[in-house]
């Protein structure tokens, strides 16, 4: 079994839900790296996945589940099926992904810590929220829609027998 497979062995039961023991003792040691990273602007974290096990005072399974969690806010994403104990890893951090990518996932505990304040300002972090909050905003065209014409939620029903009811 590979890392990242034991990884969300541990994380999610069978039925694909979280295991909330191991997520309550994940986030506490999740967030203290992001505060470490962000107060010290380390856009650059390198070593073996067992060297950053240690570094950061973690077993090896939820330094995998870390990876795997900025691995959306680095600039050469891992193949997490491949990784290995003494793999080497690269994480180059992009600041401004990663804050879109914890505000899109609602991970308000992350993009809310007083450490991003020595990264990015007030303005340009409200900036960034916006621009992911609208990045997901579905704007309908300006043509009002017939009570007979195809419903825009795609059903394949006519308006007034679908969201028209």
């Amino acid at each position: 079994m590979s890392l990242y497979e034991d990884w969300l062995k541990q994380a999610y039961d069978n039925k694909g839900q979280s295991v909330k023991s191991l997520w309550d003792e994940y986030m506490p040691q999740e967030q203290a790296i992001y505060e470490n990273i962000l107060e010290n602007k380390t856009d650059k974290i390198t070593g073996t996945v067992k060297e950053l096990a240690k570094k950061f005072n973690m077993s090896i399974p939820f330094v995998c589940g870390f990876i795997d969690g900025i691995n959306d806010a680095i600039k050469e994403p891992i193949v997490m099926e491949n990784l290995k104990e003494d793999d080497e890893v690269t994480l180059n951090i992009d600041f401004e992904v990663l804050y879109k990518k914890m505000v899109e996932y609602k991970a308000d505990h992350l993009y809310s810590l007083p450490q991003w304040n020595s990264v990015f300002d007030e303005y340009k972090r409200k900036a960034l929220f916006e621009d992911q909050k609208n990045s997901g905003t579905f704007v309908r065209g300006q043509g009002k829609i017939g009570r007979n014409d195809p419903c825009p939620c795609q059903s394949g029903k006519k308006y007034k027998k679908c969201c028209g009811a």
